[in-house]
């Protein structure tokens, strides 16, 4: 292992288990490699938007068969409901897919390429094996239900409202209107199915769905969707206000989220210095004894491209030292 860890600093030759590796040659084999989970992710994502067609075509063909005949039965709107749920169960499968591939893409995104390109210029220690596992043993990074959660509330949760809608229209306003409770029993009576347990089944069918999206609205353990990493913290755009029509018309600057990172060291001295002259931000030196055992700390203030970079140093002036990093505006201010 240490001669891979020696060859991934500056290598001419990289040497694995007695392997050997020009860089040229690994790096061609990347970008085949992202190239080719790209196209992977890809695929399944229009997948996904294939099943949803699907949905959208059998409502629609549905809801018009339903309203287009008068003598139409209500059944077409429950049996469409039926189908619309099997699509949702299909996509849910195709979804987690979709995650796997987009994993994958994902981490040699934010643990090669970008690191690559933020100080110090390497990949990340542990995205190989991460890269490896995946392909050797490859898991679902999402579980069935955040899937199924996901799909239904971005997609399928409007769709069973129409169909649940389009259903009561078809039964109070066709063939014509009714008003009276007993007549509405009776009409969404199917053969020996009396209308109440008709009306229930729905009602709880559609509940069940409802609270699975409701339940599911937190997990959070897919990595392809955009989500914010820390709960809300997300940049926010800011117009500048200008007079020139041409800075007027490129896009709105985004102000950048800012980190308070803490440090903590033993060789606080050292790494003072260090760290202000390297990240170029201004340095506040925490009192020990106003710390809890004595700890010699330090704060600053640093940008999401600068995390990297701050626990390289750290960890190459001293192993032993922490750093924790917490969004800006998780931050309270008290202003007693």
């Amino acid at each position: 292992m240490s001669d891979k860890t020696e060859s991934l600093e500056n290598p001419a030759v990289w040497t694995y288990r007695g392997y050997k590796l020009r860089p040229g040659e690994f790096n061609t084999a990347m970008v085949h490699f992202y190239r080719a989970e790209v196209q992977r992710a890809s695929a399944w994502r229009n997948r996904l938007d294939v099943t949803t067609n699907w949905a959208m075509v059998a409502t629609s063909a549905a809801i018009t068969f339903a309203f287009g005949n008068r003598d139409a039965h209500h059944s077409v709107i429950i049996v469409n409901t039926l189908l619309i749920t099997l699509f949702l169960f299909i996509e849910a499968r195709r979804y987690r897919y979709y995650e796997l591939f987009s994993y994958r893409v994902r981490l040699m995104e934010t643990d090669f390429y970008a690191a690559m390109l933020i100080p110090p210029f390497k990949p990340d220690s542990e995205w190989a094996n991460k890269v490896a596992t995946s392909l050797l043993n490859p898991n679902f990074p999402i579980s069935y239900w955040e899937a199924f959660g996901r799909r239904f509330r971005r997609n399928y949760m409007w769709i069973y409202l129409i169909l649940a809608l389009a259903w009561i229209a078809k039964i109070i306003l066709y063939p014509e209107v009714i008003t009276s409770w007993q007549d509405i029993l009776n009409r969404t009576r199917m053969g020996v199915i009396p209308g109440w347990m008709v009306i229930l089944s729905g009602v709880v069918f559609n509940g069940v769905f409802f609270m699975i999206g409701l339940l599911t609205r937190n997990l959070r353990d897919a990595t392809g969707e955009v989500l914010a990493r820390y709960g809300q913290s997300a940049p926010i755009a800011t117009t500048a206000k200008t007079n020139d029509p041409i800075a007027s018309n490129r896009a709105a600057p985004e102000d950048t989220p800012r980190y308070l990172a803490v440090v903590t060291s033993e060789q606080i001295e050292t790494l003072s210095p260090i760290l202000q002259t390297n990240l170029q931000r201004p340095i506040t030196r925490l009192d020990p004894n106003n710390t809890m055992g004595s700890q010699n700390s330090l704060t600053l203030m640093v940008e999401l491209t600068e995390i990297a970079q701050l626990k390289a140093l750290v960890r190459t002036h001293d192993p032993a030292g922490g750093v924790v990093v917490i969004p800006a505006q998780d931050i309270q201010h008290d202003d007693r």
